[in-house]
């Protein structure tokens, strides 16, 4: 299995605002500048699915698989022979708000996903992570 993590610690945003920011999935694509759209079936909570179209790639349906609100949210893709989960958690700390995504790739073809998908998911979320506390921040 293939795993990576992504931390940082602000101030600048509360656990509600972030929250809100990601559970507005139909409206990512304004913060989130490599996906074209991304369209949720139903409602934020475990068992929903959401489409997610990225800039230069085919759409993707992604499972929402555990949600806790405004602390934490797992989604799910199944690709040919791997599996990539998303995890994404705030936690209120003395110093600030505390934005962690962990990314997982596993199967037999997890290496190729990884090179695929997961590994520039994992470059980029300095960037992505960012964007999101700033448009968080508006909220």
């Amino acid at each position: 299995m293939w795993s990576k993590s992504y931390s940082v610690v602000t101030k600048d945003v509360t656990k509600e605002q972030m929250w809100s920011l990601v559970t507005d999935v139909n409206h990512w694509h304004t913060w989130d500048k490599g996906i074209e759209f991304a369209n949720l079936e139903g409602e934020f909570q475990e068992g929903s699915h959401f489409v997610l179209k990225p800039k230069g790639g085919p759409k993707v349906r992604i499972q929402l698989i555990e949600v806790v609100q405004d602390r934490k949210f797992v989604d799910f893709t199944k690709f040919p022979l791997a599996k990539m989960y998303g995890e994404h958690t705030f936690e209120e700390t003395q110093e600030g708000l505390k934005i962690t995504v962990t990314m997982k790739v596993e199967g037999l073809l997890s290496a190729l996903w990884v090179k695929l998908v997961a590994g520039d998911i994992v470059k980029n979320l300095p960037e992505d992570t960012a964007a999101q506390i700033a448009a968080a921040a508006q909220r």
